[in-house]
């Protein structure tokens, strides 16, 4: 499989904070047509304001929005117009409450969606929301890239963060392009359990299947040293100076890590550098 659709979708008028420059290397790199989702958001919801202001509020922020779809849709036409790879924009405009299925709608039909950072400074509840329709509705790879991370060479060196679960095996599977186009791929296991089917080998089988893909890789069976795993694994990836990390997103409910926090939150809060997840 290759990625020959990549998606990215821009909520901000500052097109500098978006994943628009990421998202045109790997088209570049991969030879696939890029589509940019110009979103404007309508943050209003029904029923929260009082009897009355409903409907001229409404109006108010619904035409904000249109602007801003346009804003960013003019500035993303003026970004890659010199770029000579294919490429198409689309204006659009959802409230909170419908921007999931607008979201899912597109990412389904790609093969990979490259999306900025969702929690932090500067970042909306539009950003999770996108984040959360692309992998659970959408059902497509996503490749998270912080602000300031180094895209050039964007998976020369990748760590997985491997706990032999459905949603680790799910984002392999699809990141399988970038590993077979990266210098090494460090398999990352963190307090294998004794009883699990590759006990004696944490990693083997996984380290097998890759290399018949002709896939480098080595395995570092890590302890838990940290109170996180996530934190044991950003430590791990410092090290070896990895630029990206694989690794299945809300292993538990969404809930359930909104409220505690959990491995894919943590991860994408500390961040340095590119996280491809898949759930």
């Amino acid at each position: 499989m290759a990625y020959k659709t990549i998606l990215t979708i821009i909520t901000d008028t500052d097109i500098s904070a978006s994943a628009l420059e990421p998202a045109i290397t790997l088209a570049m790199r991969e030879e696939a047509h890029l589509d940019v989702l110009c979103l404007g958001v309508d943050r209003t919801q029904t029923g929260y304001y009082y009897a009355g202001t409903n409907a001229f509020i409404q109006q108010e922020t619904l035409h904000k929005a249109q602007e801003d779809a346009a804003a960013i849709e003019t500035a993303v036409k003026a970004r890659l117009a010199p770029e000579g790879i294919a490429w198409a924009s689309e204006a659009a405009v959802a409230q909170i409450a419908g921007l999931s299925h607008l979201v899912a709608q597109r990412a389904r039909f790609s093969d990979l969606v490259v999306m900025p950072r969702p929690y932090g400074e500067g970042r909306g509840i539009e950003d999770e929301a996108a984040v959360e329709a692309v992998l659970f509705d959408g059902h497509a790879p996503l490749l998270i890239v912080p602000e300031n991370a180094d895209t050039a060479n964007i998976g020369q060196k990748i760590v997985i963060a491997w706990n032999q679960s459905a949603e680790a095996m799910a984002a392999v599977k699809q990141a399988m392009p970038l590993m077979q186009a990266a210098e090494l791929v460090n398999i990352a296991v963190v307090d294998p359990p004794k009883h699990s089917p590759d006990r004696s080998d944490p990693g083997g089988a996984l380290s097998q299947m890759l290399s018949r893909h002709g896939v480098k890789s080595e395995i570092s069976v890590l302890a838990k040293t940290m109170p996180r795993v996530s934190d044991v694994l950003m430590r791990h990836a410092q090290d070896i100076d990895a630029d990206m990390m694989i690794m299945g997103a809300y292993g538990h409910s969404r809930f359930r890590e909104a409220i505690l926090g959990g491995a894919t939150r943590s991860t994408l809060e500390k961040t340095e550098f590119p996280v491809f997840m898949a759930h």
